[in-house]
């Protein structure tokens, strides 16, 4: 083995402690180390599903306690592919944010740690197989995105920051609930042990658990009406923070819910409660994404809606479902940070991040705002972009089950999109500059970071091969739920002999 999972959580944990201390020595290490740390942690991912693509799931056991009574990290398709989607987007992020808006040592160093702490809690709830330490992991992730929010002063961010804060204790609060539910019916917190016990538990209990395991990752998955936090946080958020809570944080949460559904408990209707929820989340949101007047808003409002979107694919239940929910994240997660972040600059020197103030962009920041209705095209789907090869596995996977009324929302739904985006794009090319804010010229690390992103919104629109192999070994993994319990615990049973 070239690695193993428990770096993905030590490394950038180390880094974010070793971060001020080597500031001391050369202040410009604090910019530098976590890009050191995210290009090892690409490789080691990268790597490791290779891996696990050829020979199955890597469980590492923590300290030699087996499990279920020890800590264990779960390396699989299923949780490979959502860690290495989380590492390169935090690597292109810490790229573009490299000297975004060339703040202060001290506010950079604090920039840094937050954002290490918020990758390391992140993987950690996806590599983990113990609900107590994916509580803290949320923990973790919660109280660095909470920092990351009111990063700014003078805006309304720690107004957006303290919402978040409000919101997301109610989360810890009812995580904790189900925890402890679960524990006293069934003395473990290792997953597999979970999933392995769960008909010993009395069916009232086991609902309970579920309804508190909905509603605290509900928050952090930001499904409706859970979710009102943050369209607030994602606009007064600094552009590369609303990137990383689009590409990275969200997954998360979507991850915990998922595999609280599939794996832990076989709690009839759950599938169907996706969809309803799901299909709710989406209207809701990008009817309220077609009113706003301020780009970041907007663009919060239909981040919300396609994490909508995602859940009624996993709600299907099929494998076609997962391969498309799956798909639909790796391209919501590129396509929305580069709306973030070029959004960012097309607004940057703005206060009230009027949508009207892109007026004649196109003229005066020509790569950006290409990169911008780039991004546009893909998120609505439209071919030869990541996002149609989204929607069209979307649509085939509501077909071959037969969800005629699915079909039909997800169609009415992407026309709405296509008007409010447009309307910016319109906007951006078409309309004259009429404000007296002066655009900001993106740095030559945020054009690079952009035109990534870009290229791969193309690379995958033309060659979607490229990752659907993948994508289909991590939906296999994801139903095949005894396999999931066996692996976790053999190797508990391996060690103990």
């Amino acid at each position: 083995m070239v690695g193993s999972p428990v770096l993905f959580i030590a490394v950038p944990l180390l880094a974010a402690f070793l971060i001020p201390l080597l500031g001391f020595v050369w202040k410009e290490s604090i910019r530098i180390l976590p890009g050191l740390v995210l290009i090892y942690l690409l490789v080691l991912a990268v790597t490791l599903l290779e891996q696990v693509m050829h020979t199955g799931t890597i469980v590492e056991v923590i300290a030699g306690w087996a499990p279920p009574w020890g800590i264990n990290l779960v390396f699989s398709p299923f949780t490979g592919v959502l860690v290495t989607l989380m590492i390169t987007m935090g690597l292109i992020i810490w790229f573009y944010s490299y000297k975004f808006k060339n703040v202060a040592f001290e506010e950079a160093t604090k920039y840094f740690i937050l954002f290490m702490m918020l990758v390391t809690g992140s993987v950690g709830i996806v590599l983990t197989g113990d609900i107590f330490n994916q509580f803290v992991f949320i923990e973790i992730t919660s109280i660095s995105a909470y920092a990351l929010t009111a990063f700014y002063k003078g805006r309304d961010s720690a107004e957006a920051s303290f919402k978040y804060l409000m919101i997301g204790s109610l989360s810890s609060m009812f995580l904790l609930l189900a925890i402890i539910l679960i524990y006293s019916q069934l003395g473990t917190l290792n997953m597999a042990d979970i999933a392995s016990k769960a008909h010993l538990m009395k069916p009232e209990f086991k609902i309970l658990a579920v309804i508190f395991f909905i509603t605290g990752l509900g928050i952090e998955a930001e499904i409706f009406p859970l979710n009102g936090w943050a369209p607030d946080a994602y606009s007064q958020a600094p552009g590369p923070v609303g990137a990383a809570f689009a590409g990275i944080v969200v997954k998360a949460g979507v991850y915990a819910l998922i595999r609280i559904i599939f794996t832990l408990f076989d709690v009839s209707g759950t599938h169907q409660f996706l969809i309803v929820i799901g299909l709710t989340t989406m209207i809701i949101a990008e009817m309220a994404a077609i009113k706003q007047d301020r780009l970041k808003r907007m663009l919060a409002y239909s981040s919300l809606g396609q994490m909508g979107l995602v859940l009624v694919a996993f709600g299907m239940g099929t494998e076609e479902g997962i391969f498309a929910a799956l798909f639909m994240m790796i391209n919501h997660a590129v396509t929305k940070s580069l709306l973030f972040l070029s959004g960012s600059y097309l607004v940057y020197n703005s206060t009230d991040k009027f949508i009207s103030e892109t007026n004649g962009m196109g003229r005066l920041l020509p790569i950006t705002s290409f990169l911008f209705a780039l991004g546009s095209l893909g998120i609505v789907g439209m071919p030869p972009f990541s996002g149609f090869w989204s929607k069209f596995f979307m649509l085939s996977a509501a077909a071959h089950s037969n969800m005629v009324l699915i079909i039909a929302l997800v169609l009415s739904v992407s026309l709405i999109e296509l008007v409010y985006y447009f309307r910016v794009v319109n906007r951006v090319y078409f309309f004259k500059k009429e404000s007296k804010i002066e655009p900001k010229k993106p740095t030559v690390n945020a054009l690079i970071a952009m035109i990534t992103l870009g290229l791969i919104i193309l690379v995958i629109g033309f060659y979607p091969n490229l990752i659907t192999g993948y994508l289909h070994h991590a939906s296999q993994a994801l139903l095949d739920k005894g396999k999931y319990i066996h692996d976790v615990l053999s190797t508990g049973q391996l060690l103990t002999h």
